[in-house]
């Protein structure tokens, strides 16, 4: 299994984690979404959260380098479905203050239209 998939609405690219986010699993969403904004597919970028227990900081990396690579584009980032360990770890490393979260997707959809 992956451990997430992914999904694209026009230009926002939404992924979806799934129970752990590790070094490896990091690795594989930077290249894939790194892909995706290099050759012009994606614009917007949602991590949804939902089901994730578990998160160390190379995840917390390669969400803040998204974040820097699409706003160089005017793109946007957000964060949805966030667990209750995961949400302490974003507000503890700063991810707030640069990335906003919503309780849902459709919240964080509607956000970035």
């Amino acid at each position: 299994m992956k451990g997430y998939r992914s999904e694209q609405k026009g230009t926002t690219m939404i992924l979806f984690l799934e129970k752990e986010v590790d070094h490896h699993l990091a690795g594989e969403i930077r290249k894939e979404i790194d892909d995706k904004i290099d050759c012009g597919s994606i614009h917007n970028i949602i991590f949804d959260f939902k089901g994730v227990g578990f998160m160390d900081s190379s995840g917390i990396g390669m969400i803040m380098g998204r974040y820097r690579k699409v706003r160089f584009f005017g793109g946007k980032v957000a964060v949805s479905c966030i667990e209750r360990r995961i949400d302490r770890i974003f507000s503890m490393s700063g991810v707030y203050q640069l990335i906003p979260k919503y309780p849902t997707l459709e919240s964080a959809l509607e956000s970035l239209k």
